[in-house]
């Protein structure tokens, strides 16, 4: 498919959609070596970086929404590109002619329609939070709890949130749930080039947040954390935002939590891309792990910058990935080869990705995926 008219300047559209770094890019194809992908099915970056500096004239295919957005490459880069940056201006424009892949259609759409990518009804959001935590009242409660959009969609997720509210209300942390009007941050939205959903989805939780007076808020997603802090923003939606990692590591450093219970087995813990990566929050959650009673702690071979993604960024939690090029299938081996029983993060996406590897591979008694809120509530006295 030639699409070379449309984009007889795509190059300084892209610039100004935000790539600014396309023409910094001199071709090393130090990205292509860097990219996890490398490890199964190999994404040249190079190539398609070099394809959008002459306009993307001839540009067909997927290959572009294969990249994670792990940030591998750009931490990597001897030029200091903003690959990921990049990556997302142009599956912007593309997505704009309609070349986003269909297999994402369904997801952008829903967010759009329902403020969610996971095809549920608004209705059910935070539908979990019923009888477990009050509603937000800023005169009442210092945080808002933000489970996004996985806890009211997704079963596993939940189990997360229920651990956080049962952690928060142990460490005396008082805290509220937004209700239905609440909607996805939108990062994942925005990574797969549904740029103008993830401004709306933006100016409306950014309208809640002052509606209701929110000042802090507390989140278990890496990729809504790293939205808030670095994105929202630029859009002059500002509050305090912590991961929960952060936050139970001064609970505990505080003397805040009683953990009393030890944990079973061996853990290794696994640096979420959008938390370690992206935002350079590594020690929190090993201090966390650290503070549990019992525990034995052990690195991962692939840990902290180096750490393997999980397969699920940039969109990727709602594509299929072929057996075989699913790097969470890497990982679990990754983990069972340091002696590892529980394989430890702090990210819903990294949950999911992990516990969908453990079923597929036959692991399923040889190791546990747990979240670090899980492992902390489960030692509570």
């Amino acid at each position: 498919m030639d699409i070379a008219t449309p984009f007889v300047e795509a190059a300084d559209a892209i610039i100004e959609a935000g790539g600014k770094d396309l023409n910094t890019c001199f071709q090393c194809a130090t990205c292509t070596g860097s990219c996890p992908w490398g490890w199964v099915n190999p994404l040249n970056m190079r190539a398609l970086i070099r394809l959008a500096q002459f306009g993307l004239e001839g540009y067909e295919g997927d290959d572009l929404w294969r990249c994670t957005t792990c940030n591998t490459c750009a931490l990597r880069c001897p030029r200091g590109v903003d690959i990921i940056g990049l990556v997302r201006s142009i599956r912007m424009m593309l997505g704009e002619t309609g070349m986003i892949p269909r297999s994402l259609r369904g997801a952008l759409a829903t967010a759009a329609s329902d403020g969610n990518p996971w095809s549920g009804s608004r209705e059910d959001r935070n539908k979990w939070a019923k009888g477990l935590i009050p509603e937000f009242d800023a005169a009442k409660h210092e945080y808002l709890l933000y489970g996004c959009c996985m806890p009211s969609y997704d079963a596993r997720s939940r189990k997360i949130a229920e651990a956080a509210v049962k952690v928060l209300k142990a460490a005396g942390v008082s805290a509220g749930v937004l209700g239905t009007e609440e909607s996805c941050c939108g990062e994942s939205v925005r990574r797969a080039g549904g740029e103008s959903t993830f401004q709306d989805l933006a100016e409306s939780n950014g309208g809640l947040f002052a509606e209701h007076g929110v000042r802090k808020v507390v989140v278990l997603s890496p990729h809504c954390y790293h939205t808030f802090k670095n994105e929202y923003p630029e859009r002059g939606v500002k509050f305090e935002v912590v991961h929960m990692a952060e936050l139970l590591a001064e609970l505990i450093k505080a003397g805040k939590l009683n953990l009393k219970k030890p944990v079973e087995g061996t853990v290794a813990y696994h640096d979420p891309c959008y938390l370690g990566r992206h935002n350079n929050v590594f020690e929190a959650p090993r201090a966390v792990l650290g503070a549990l009673p019992g525990v034995k702690l052990k690195e991962l071979i692939r840990t902290r910058e180096a750490s393997l993604c999980c397969g699920g960024g940039g969109g990727r939690m709602w594509v299929e990935t072929k057996v075989g090029e699913r790097f969470s299938d890497l990982r679990i081996p990754e983990a069972l080869a340091v002696g590892a029983t529980v394989l430890a993060t702090a990210c819903p996406y990294c949950v999911n990705m992990f516990e969908s590897s453990r079923v597929s591979l036959g692991n399923e008694e040889a190791i546990q995926v747990k979240d670090l809120t899980e492992l902390v509530a489960e030692s509570l006295a």
